[in-house]
This record gives C-alpha cells, sequence and structure tokens, in this order.
C-alpha cells in the first residue's frame, strides 16, 4: 500500500553498520557520504578543492626540491613524488564522482587518498632530513581539510595514522622536537575531529528537519496516508501517463454514518474510525496504488487498472473493507469510481468520480457507482 510505503520512507532510518565493527568506525568507514543531490554536488566540490590542494602542494614541493639546498635537493625520489601527485591527482576528477559519493565507494576512495597522501609525505619528509624537512607541515593541511567534511570517525583514523607515521617514518629516534610535533598533531587531529562531529551533528539534524517537513507537507497526520496534495499530484502524472496508453482509475470513498459516531460516542472515536479505514483501505490495494486522505471523513484511491471490469471489483473491495471496520458502529462507505482519459484533467477525473459516488450515497449507501451508474 502506497501510504504504508511512504511512511517506510519517510522514516529515514539510516542503514546500520556492519555488526562487526564498532559502531563508531562503522559511521566513519561505512556511511554512505551522500544521499540526496545536494550532498553529492558537495562532495565532489570537496573532491574538486582537495585536488586543487594537492595540485598546489604538488607544484611547492617541485620547486622547494629544486631550490632548497637541504638532504633532500633534486632528490629523484622527490621529484617522482611531487610529479606523481602533480600528474595524477587531477584523473580524480574523471571518475564519476556524483554515484560514488552516493555509496560505500565513497569512503573507500577518501580513505585511499588519504592514506596514499601520508606515505607520500612521510617518505619525502624522511628523505627530506626527517624532524629539520618543512615537508611535515602538509600533515597538517590534510588534517584541516579533512575536519571541513568528513566523519569524526575518519579524522581520527587519519590522524592517528598520520601521528604514527611521523613518529616511526619520519622522526626516528625519538627527542624533543619529534615528540612536539607529535603531540601537535595528535592535539590537531582531536581539535579536528570535534569540528568534524559538529558538522556532522548540524547536517543529521538538518536532515531530520527536511524530512520532517515533507512528511508533513505531504502525510495526512491523523492516518498516515498521503494527502491531499499528494493525491492530486499523483492523478495528474496518471493523465500524463494515460496519453502513453497506461490505464488508471480514480476511486472517491465517502464514509456513511460517520458523522453519528462523532455525536454519539466523541471525535476521538471518531479519528480512531478513520484511522482503521485508513488502514483498511492499505491493506486491498497494491503497494504501487495510493490511498489518500482527501478531508473529513472522504478518501481517495489511485490505482493502475487494465480493464473496465477491474474498476468496479477494486471499488467493491473497497466498500467491503469500510464496512468490515464499520461493523460495530454503523460506518459503510459509497464509492464512486471513473476511468483516467488521456485528455482529463485532474479535477475533471475528480468530478466524474465524485458524481458517481454521489449516486451511490443517494441510492442509500454502502454500494459502488461508476460512469454507466
Amino acid at each position: 500500500m502506497d501510504g504504508a510505503g511512504v511512511r517506510r520512507a519517510e522514516a529515514g532510518t539510516p542503514r546500520r553498520p556492519r555488526r562487526a565493527a564498532p559502531a563508531w568506525l562503522g559511521v566513519g568507514l561505512y556511511r554512505p557520504l551522500a544521499e540526496d543531490d545536494e550532498r553529492a554536488r558537495f562532495w565532489v566540490r570537496h573532491v574538486h578543492t582537495g585536488v586543487l590542494l594537492s595540485e598546489i602542494a604538488g607544484w611547492a614541493c617541485l620547486v622547494y626540491t629544486l631550490t632548497t639546498p637541504t638532504p633532500g635537493h633534486r632528490h629523484p625520489v622527490l621529484l617522482a613524488l611531487a610529479g606523481s601527485v602533480v600528474v595524477l591527482t587531477p584523473l580524480l576528477l574523471l571518475l564519476p564522482l556524483h554515484r560514488i559519493v552516493r555509496d560505500l565507494r565513497g569512503p573507500l576512495l577518501f580513505s585511499v587518498w588519504t592514506a596514499a597522501v601520508t606515505a607520500i609525505v612521510a617518505t619525502a619528509a624522511r628523505l627530506d632530513g626527517g624532524t629539520d624537512s618543512p615537508l611535515s607541515v602538509i600533515f597538517f593541511l590534510v588534517l584541516v581539510y579533512m575536519a571541513v567534511a568528513y566523519p569524526p570517525a575518519g579524522v581520527v583514523l587519519t590522524g592517528t595514522l598520520m601521528t604514527t607515521a611521523y613518529a616511526t617514518l619520519v622522526a626516528g629516534p625519538p627527542d624533543a622536537h619529534s615528540l612536539l610535533v607529535a603531540t601537535v598533531l595528535g592535539t590537531v587531529t582531536l581539535i579536528c575531529t570535534l569540528s568534524s562531529a559538529n558538522q556532522w551533528a548540524a547536517h543529521d539534524r538538518q536532515v531530520l528537519l527536511l524530512r520532517t517537513q515533507e512528511a508533513l507537507a505531504t502525510t495526512d497526520p491523523l492516518t498516515g496516508v498521503p494527502n491531499r496534495r499528494v493525491f492530486l499530484d499523483r492523478v495528474g502524472r496518471a493523465v500524463r501517463l494515460a496519453g502513453r496508453g497506461e490505464r488508471a482509475v480514480v476511486c472517491i470513498v465517502d464514509l456513511d454514518g460517520f458523522k453519528a459516531v462523532n455525536d454519539r460516542r466523541g471525535h476521538a472515536a471518531g479519528d480512531e474510525v478513520l484511522r482503521s479505514v485508513a488502514a483498511a483501505l492499505g491493506r486491498v490495494v497494491r503497494e504501487t496504488d495510493t490511498v489518500a486522505r482527501l478531508g473529513g471523513d472522504e478518501f481517495a484511491v489511485l490505482a493502475g487498472s487494465l480493464l473496465p471490469a477491474d474498476d468496479v471489483l477494486l471499488a467493491d473491495r473497497l466498500r467491503a473493507a469500510v464496512a468490515e471496520v464499520g461493523t460495530g458502529c454503523g460506518v459503510t462507505a459509497s464509492v464512486g469510481c471513473a476511468p483516467v482519459h488521456p485528455d482529463d484533467d485532474v479535477a475533471g477525473v475528480l468530478h466524474r468520480a465524485d458524481e458517481a459516488m454521489y449516486r451511490a450515497k443517494a441510492a442509500g449507501g454502502d454500494r459502488v457507482a461508476d460512469l454507466a451508474g
């Protein structure tokens, strides 16, 4: 049933990380980076920024290696590393980034990229004199870049990797200088992690707010099924599809005897009847069909249909479902149905279905009427 499907989709339950990994690690490594077009564009821009920063750093290292009299002066390995960054990093822009950031390839891309940068910087600094090399400052550039967008767990893991690489590959035997730099790296990692956590928390709150607003705008708050606005949009789409030969039918379901329930038992009882009717209608239609509440005690159904006989069968299933729910309170339904024609407009379809429903009600209710009477 469409109403149930909408509620499941609007719940927005995030995909759970793999149980074999700790929760924080799962969020950092397995969480898709983007779930919508806007977030995907954000990550694509982030890749472009990373490529630009890598190009700047690569060219700066080339100039530094060629012009500065240090242990790494014109070292072939240093030149090769800087040259590979300049040449290879732009190739990332050839990847289908908009698709990659929407699945688990996104975190993998950034994890591999960051690990490669860590290895390159650590090797270059080692060849350029270890703790005396200024190339180690690139570690801080990478951490700041990560803090802008990476999930907190990714920042922690990368910062730990960089601190370890500096302490073991660059610094060699520990001394006061290397311990100070390693301590600062660890502190910057902590600060960047806090910044990342705040940004991701703000993003999650924004997503939740947008989904809540969307649900309020498209869902009837009492019954949980789509509201009139959504139904009219879908009827409009059905009209367009009718022009391509896809047949559909609109059924208007108006409750008989509902006012008496409110008068005798109160509005709380009436609300419960409406919720039960919505659920009952949903059980007798397909997942691809739409059950909506138009307002008050009036519901509507939009369903795909192959033959005119199918329209009447559907309408009678809807009538019987309401009759079953209303057995104890005297509520039944008058159902009118009208097929969607290629030359229709939304108002015309609803008007014909309303006319059929009023004929059913005038005939005593608890019955079905179509255009043939």
